[in-house]
């Protein structure tokens, strides 16, 4: 016990010094072996731990997932998406909160990951509702909130790491994330309602999303509901397995994020 502790308290120390978590683990877990079992044999199982992680077929649905939300990114979806949720509860007292919300339960079912959904939104919705002078609790606030459904709304890259540790099927750890996830989306929904129905002043209200800018969010956004259609239906019906949904779904952000470049400039 005495020994975890030690380690586990090198470890904070070191993340806390400025080095990343993969490396403070490595450094951590390779003195920790060596004081067990010797030198010699704590090279030889490093060696041969970092190259069957980096020959584990299943760990590839990892990079992969991340790579469709950093095309999602690129594609600049994210603010349709945010528009898309503003039109339909713009006419909300706190719109731009509740919009901001829904956006990111949306970003988190093509991304996975919670720092890229919190940083998106943060670019994406804090611009709007401080020029509404909204209070910076609800706006952070909300921000920091919706993020946080990025680990619970599939594709979820800690289910997906959870899946491979505990050698548990992704696809029903995909599956048991839908209704929590939702379930939080209506809770965070219902937060902001109470906040700014008892104190109105943290949301004033903000004009309407124009009628072409609204057809055009929406417009937008169905290509991200059918790529997440593809990848959870296939992986729910059998059609596919995990890590087979994480390449379908990096390829087909690949092709949004082309084909919305491509007519930007042609625009």
């Amino acid at each position: 016990m005495a020994i975890a502790l030690t380690g586990f308290a090198a470890l904070l120390v070191l993340c806390f010094l400025g080095f990343r978590v993969g490396f403070a683990t490595l450094i951590v877990g390779f003195f920790g072996f060596a004081y067990l079992r010797g030198w010699e044999a704590s090279l030889a199982m490093v060696g041969q731990q970092v190259f069957h992680d980096s020959m584990n077929y299943n760990l590839s649905v990892i990079p992969l997932f991340i790579l469709m939300g950093v095309l999602i990114v690129q594609a600049r979806i994210s603010q349709d998406l945010y528009d898309a949720a503003y039109a339909g509860l713009g006419g909300f007292r706190g719109g731009l909160a509740l919009a901001t919300v829904l956006a990111a339960g949306g970003f988190s079912a093509v991304c996975g990951s919670t720092l890229a959904t919190a940083a998106t939104m943060a670019k994406v919705a804090m611009p709007p509702m401080k020029s509404y002078k909204y209070s910076n609790s609800l706006a952070s606030g909300t921000i920091a909130a919706g993020g946080t459904l990025g680990i619970m709304i599939p594709p979820s890259v800690p289910l997906v790491i959870y899946g491979i540790v505990a050698e548990q099927d992704i696809g029903l750890l995909f599956i048991a994330g839908i209704l929590p996830g939702i379930l939080l989306v209506l809770l965070f929904l219902m937060v902001v309602g109470f906040v700014v129905r008892r104190d109105p002043s943290a949301a004033p209200e903000a004009p309407p999303l124009e009628p072409a800018r609204r057809k055009e969010a929406i417009r937008g956004t169905m290509p991200v509901l059918i790529l997440f259609l593809t990848v959870l239906g296939g992986i729910y019906s059998g059609a596919f397995t995990a890590t087979e949904a994480s390449g379908i779904g990096a390829f087909g952000a690949a092709v949004i994020a082309v084909t919305r470049d491509h007519m930007r400039s042609l625009s």
